[in-house]
């Protein structure tokens, strides 16, 4: 399982970053943009898309691979 990646506001636009990095892996110009390429890569990694607002707090939370309640038994 890959990092979670958390969509936050970036002084040139929106950031997609990796939990625990400093450095955005994508900057984007929209908030729409860093979602759709968070989406991408938490997809591919099974984890979580964690998408802040333009005040920094926590707005929405996706899992991609790693929820429990979908693991079918």
């Amino acid at each position: 399982m890959g990092k979670n990646q958390h969509i936050v506001k970036h002084p040139d636009g929106w950031a997609v970053k990796g939990a625990g990095n400093e450095k955005a892996t994508v900057v984007t110009d929209t908030q729409a943009e860093a979602i759709k390429k968070g989406r991408d890569i938490v997809i591919n990694q099974k984890s979580e898309l964690i998408i802040h607002g333009t005040d920094g707090k926590f707005r929405e939370k996706n899992s991609y691979g790693n929820d429990p309640i979908n693991i079918k038994g």
